[in-house]
């Protein structure tokens, strides 16, 4: 039996738009190597994709993992989770829970570049919530709330502590 983190193809599509856009929002705070920056930029270029219908998934599933290990390739905090960003928007293809990584990746990011001014992760908590359709507001509610499952993204693990799952649950709780 499938997980209720990976939904349907035509509910990973919906909000592959949104993780995509929470992605493209610090995309410009990656900094790496030329090949590192493409692989980052080509990740959301592919998510959109990949919601446009303009792929599949198993096109992005196999392709998933290059954003991640873009990511590693980093050369600042706020950079490494704006490409972590990215990966997690890539990866909804494959489970449409990695779409509250790419918003709580896109947070973390912005509180790193900006720690300075800390009212900017809930101003990119506001725009992300904006950013939703209904369509993807219903899709996102189908989803567990991040630390009751045993495993997959929501499960008890990296998406469920710190800024991301305080992220993620802010944004489960005003999903209503």
């Amino acid at each position: 039996m499938a997980s209720i983190q990976t939904l349907s193809d035509s509910d990973r599509r919906a909000i592959a738009r949104w993780a995509a856009a929470c992605a493209e929002r610090v995309v410009s705070l990656f900094a790496a190597d030329v090949v590192a920056e493409g692989h980052i930029r080509n990740a959301v270029a592919r998510t959109r994709a990949y919601s446009a219908g303009e792929s599949t998934a198993a096109e992005e599933i196999g392709k998933r993992l290059v954003a991640v290990k873009a990511a590693g390739a980093a050369t600042t905090p706020a950079g490494a989770a704006a490409g972590r960003s990215a990966a997690q928007a890539a990866a909804v293809a494959h489970m449409g829970a990695h779409a509250f990584g790419a918003a709580a990746y896109a947070v973390k990011s912005v509180s790193l570049a900006y720690a300075d001014r800390p009212e900017t992760v809930g101003e990119e908590i506001r725009w992300q919530l904006a950013e939703l359709s209904e369509r993807e507001r219903s899709v996102l509610r189908l989803l567990p709330p991040v630390g009751t499952e045993s495993s997959g993204p929501l499960g008890i693990g990296l998406l469920s502590r710190g800024i991301l799952g305080s992220t993620i649950r802010e944004i489960q709780a005003r999903l209503e």
